[in-house]
């Protein structure tokens, strides 16, 4: 494994298959499976035989595990009914195998923009079962998501990262509910530029992220360095209590936040930043 691979540049599959353990590395309903989604051919769209989701069954560090990786070139990394049946059947398979005695790990690597508008609400379903799969199983081992970049995890997905046992990000990374694009569309230029890189990393970047407490770990765009973080958190075990679960330290400081101010980064800052992460 090279030690200077860029993370971000390789594909879902690349990054399964570098995350696993040498040689472990087993596709289920890969692309000569040929699952399609039914739903875009229709609307003149080109498909994907894997739909934009990478599901891999191997070990890491010898354990047992699965790794789901979206697809971030396909679609924007969007969230259909068989993408994200593939995603979801993978964490409940995960947690059956846990119930039976077979303690399998789960690693997610999400570069999606949420839901794929041409699926509507069978796309909104398989997120709801990604959410349910995710909740089950990090009752039994950590379940740990990777956000790198370049599309960065947004809509209903950015609510399975925050299911996460533990989230991992690269400076690079994105992290928030809405797209800058579905942002500026619905409230305009003057609320939110979405070509305004510096000010959308500000408020949505990795650094900022994880200096606010939603990503637990920040790490640079570098194969080693994510692997690394991924088999520490993973021997971290379950812990004690999963960001979700958080509530009362941070709807106390969205009560008090004036949303007749402009947030901009500095408000964020002082809204979210942990003093341990300054």
């Amino acid at each position: 494994m090279r030690e200077d691979l860029s993370f971000i540049e390789l594909s879902a599959r690349e990054r399964a298959r570098h995350l696993l353990d040498d040689g472990s590395f087993r596709e289920l309903l890969g692309p000569f499976e040929r699952i399609t989604s039914p739903w875009l051919e229709p609307q003149g769209i080109v498909t994907q035989a894997d739909d934009g989701m990478v599901v891999a069954k191997g070990t890491l560090n010898g354990q047992p595990a699965v790794v789901a990786a979206v697809e971030g070139a396909f679609q924007g990394g969007s969230m259909g009914e068989v993408s994200g049946a593939k995603m979801a059947a993978a964490l409940e398979l995960a947690a059956e195998d846990n119930r039976n005695g077979i303690p399998t790990q789960a690693v997610l690597l999400l570069e999606t923009g949420g839901v794929r508008l041409q699926e509507a609400n069978l796309g909104l379903a398989a997120i709801a079962d990604i959410h349910a799969a995710i909740a089950d199983l990090r009752r039994y081992t950590p379940v740990v998501g990777i956000i790198a970049g370049t599309v960065g995890c947004f809509g209903g997905m950015s609510i399975a990262a925050g299911l996460c046992s533990y989230l991992i990000v690269t400076r690079e990374a994105r992290l928030g509910l809405n797209g800058p694009q579905v942002i500026e569309q619905e409230a305009g230029i003057d609320e939110y530029d979405s070509r305004d890189r510096p000010f959308i990393w500000s408020m949505t970047g990795g650094e900022v992220r994880y200096r606010s407490g939603f990503a637990d770990v920040e790490v640079e765009d570098a194969l080693h360095q994510v692997r690394a973080a991924m088999l520490d958190c993973l021997a971290r075990g379950v812990p004690a209590q999963h960001c979700s679960e958080c509530y009362d330290y941070y709807l106390p400081k969205l009560t008090q936040f004036d949303s007749r101010q402009q947030a901009d980064a500095a408000v964020v800052a002082q809204l979210f930043t942990r003093e341990d992460r300054a």
